[in-house]
């Protein structure tokens, strides 16, 4: 196949973890260690390489994914590195929807905490195998085997650790390598740079022997090949464990594990190297599969230059009004001053300029093929999850999965005069951000931006401000509700009147019913022994959907609702398409008044890391916020508090558990549901 020692050499794999792990920390040895960069740039001083955007500087965590490229042992690595921030997940959900492999850093204190199991159930989702590094295991606290027991019982997943450390906390000094049953040192004279092997000090011999006969007889369990050898005692070579490991990796059923501190430049060199040995290359994936738009067939796209093109648009950035998209090619080649057909606009588009990525810098490419993750520009219409083909061979790819805001402010410009300014920048915004929403109240004619999180809006706003020379005045966060139906009702609704000099009849039974929480809506017209022409099922179908995103109690979504139209009132000639969708309209309304809609709210899960004396004054604030405590669990010398907890009360949360602790306690919060409102209205 063409190009395939290209593409064997090749890795396109993330960084992912909850926030404070480490990520964009071990992020900056790789690109030191692989001489992408000459300095080792740090998170705590501003100077970390894919940290580039000022908020992220200033407030030290990563906000945006940033891509990069660099060499290892003669591999090509494309690198994405992103954010840990429950707020901006949406980042790390579309890098991996485009990843052939993933590296999960964990704290070598915190361990599994719960960002950690989001990444991990996104990646899972889409098939990514992973390798695991616990990073931190110099700090105090730090449990190696703790964490590995987390991963198994949290995230039910089959840790095999290809390092341990060596020693820990203060007395922490490397890694042994249980594959080649060697001590790895690194030299603190050159940031780590140099990694001398010998042999394992007496001490640690018996502990190594343990570690590696332990990650032989798992070899043994999951792979074939390795278990006739074990059966037969006969002596395993280095290569043929690789092998198996590499084999397991793939099929997800072993997570090779490493451990160091990046920090202190110890044992990253051996992760870049299970990167190379043990993530897939894209050929080691499925070829991408998605469907031809002109028959509905459904397409296969190999990893090959000579296929045709088949591309996914999961990023876009906007720099100084111009659009930056990011794109992973499948298959074939994208050349730059080519058109490309975007599937899903069914429009087609030139590429101006063809770049590949480092954080905010790039390089210029004559082209780009299949295996890649490049930077288009020129580009004026392509959104997140966009596809992009051949006009005669298109091929639409499964989209990217969003998510919905939960939380709302309102802003308005200083000046009278900005307003325009203000939707212009705001639009600009959410072409960038799939999670972020604005919207002008009808009533009250301000501007309404929605978004995952306090955090996330506010950095909007920073945003609004350094890069738009825009200041806004921000209102008091608001909760995006839902509503829904709490009991059955049917009714018929008929129109008849004259509108415009002309007659509008139309005449439509619906069925409303509750849906499971969570089932989300289902709309059915079941009329198939009416003779209905097929305009007329497209207007009530548009009309109930349209009903359906604004409810009756305050104006939102309706959602986990049924309506099932079971009978039409039709005579040809005298119904029309405007009369069936007044009468449709009309009769959803009262439809929704009659099944008692009532008001769902967020609910967050949120877990509260906590020094053990002071339990009983963050157990009572929980329970005073109308929270329901789920678990309490040791961690060392801290308990972990988890909860649930509307929304609405969350609000300056992080103040009220610095007071209560002495600003000892941290805590996460993630969308868990929605539920009834505690008001009912």
């Amino acid at each position: 196949m063409a190009g395939e020692p290209r593409l064997k050499r090749t890795r396109n794999m993330g960084v992912v973890a909850h926030i404070d792990a480490g990520k964009t920390t071990f992020t900056e040895r790789v690109l030191y260690y692989t001489k992408r960069t000459h300095k080792i740039g740090e998170v705590h001083e501003g100077t970390a390489v894919m940290d580039w955007m000022e908020e992220e500087q200033q407030r030290g965590i990563t906000i945006t994914s940033a891509a990069t490229t660099c060499q290892w042992n003669n591999y090509d690595i494309n690198l994405i590195d992103t954010p840990g921030h429950v707020d901006f997940t949406m980042e790390v959900e579309r890098s991996l929807r485009v990843l052939d492999g993933c590296v999960m850093v964990f704290c070598a204190v915190g361990g599994v905490e719960p960002q950690s199991e989001t990444v991990w159930h996104q990646a899972d989702r889409y098939h990514v195998p992973k390798i695991a590094f616990i990073n931190k295991m110099d700090r105090i606290g730090a449990d190696f085997n703790g964490v590995l027991n987390q991963i198994r019982e949290k995230l039910g997943a089959n840790p095999l650790p290809l390092t341990i450390p060596w020693g820990s906390e203060s007395d922490f000094k490397g890694v042994i390598d249980i594959l080649t049953m060697e001590l790895l040192s690194f030299d603190e004279s050159d940031q780590g740079g140099t990694v001398a092997r010998s042999e394992i000090p007496a001490e640690m011999q018996e502990e190594a022997q343990a570690a590696r006969e332990s990650m032989i007889e798992t070899l043994a369990e999951n792979d074939d090949e390795i278990m006739e050898a074990y059966l037969g005692e006969e002596e395993i070579s280095l290569k043929n464990l690789k092998a198996a490991v590499r084999r397991a990796c793939l099929s997800l059923k072993l997570i090779p594990v490493f451990a160091g501190s990046a920090l202190r430049n110890k044992g990253v060199q051996p992760v870049l190297d299970g990167i190379c040995d043990y993530l897939p290359s894209p050929l080691d994936i499925p070829s991408v599969e998605g469907v031809n738009p002109t028959n509905e067939q459904k397409e296969l796209r190999q990893a090959d230059k000579k296929a045709p093109l088949a591309a996914l648009v999961f990023k876009v950035q906007m720099e100084q009004g111009r659009k930056l998209v990011f794109a992973r090619i499948y298959s074939g080649v994208i050349e730059s001053g080519a058109e490309v057909y975007n599937v899903t606009k069914d429009k087609t588009e030139k590429v101006a300029r063809l770049l590949r990525m480092h954080a905010n810098k790039r390089e210029r490419l004559k082209e780009a093929s299949a295996g890649d993750i490049v930077g288009l520009m020129g580009m004026k219409l392509a959104t997140t999850g966009d596809t992009l083909a051949l006009k005669d061979r298109p091929l639409l790819l499964d989209n990217i999965r969003s998510y919905e805001p939960v939380i709302s402010v309102a802003v308005e410009p200083k000046t009278v005069g900005d307003q325009e300014k203000l939707e212009s920048c705001l639009n600009r915004l959410a072409d960038e951000d799939p999670t972020f929403r604005m919207h002008i109240d009808e009533d009250t004619g301000q501007t309404i931006i929605r978004g995952m999180g306090e955090l996330h809006l506010d950095v909007l706003v920073q945003r609004l401000k350094r890069e738009f020379s825009l200041t806004v005045n921000v209102g008091q966060p608001q909760v995006v509700y839902r509503e829904t139906v709490t009991r059955e009702v049917k009714l018929t609704e008929s129109f008849d009147r004259d509108l415009g000099g002309d007659r509008q009849v139309g005449e439509v039974t619906l069925k409303l019913t509750p849906n499971p929480r969570g089932g989300g809506n289902t709309v059915r017209i079941d009329i198939s022994d009416q003779d209905l022409p097929a305009e007329f099922t497209d207007v009530i179908k548009q009309s109930v959907n349209e009903g359906l995103s604004s409810g009756v109690v305050l104006g939102y979504p309706v959602v986990d609702t049924k309506v099932e139209v079971t009978g039409v009132g039709y005579t040809q000639g005298t119904t029309t398409e405007l009369g069936m969708r007044l009468a449709c309209s009309t009769g959803l309304r009262k439809a929704l008044e009659s099944a008692e809609s009532i008001l769902l709210e967020p609910v967050m899960k949120v877990e509260v890391v906590s020094p053990e004396e002071f339990m009983g004054e963050v157990i009572g604030d929980l329970n005073a916020r109308g929270g329901s405590v789920e678990s309490v669990e040791p961690k060392g010398n801290t308990q972990v508090i988890t909860a649930t907890v509307a929304l609405k009360r969350m609000f300056g949360y992080s103040t009220i558990l610095r007071s209560a602790t002495q600003g000892r306690a941290i805590f996460s919060m993630q969308f868990s549901h929605y539920d009834a409102s505690g008001s009912g209205k």
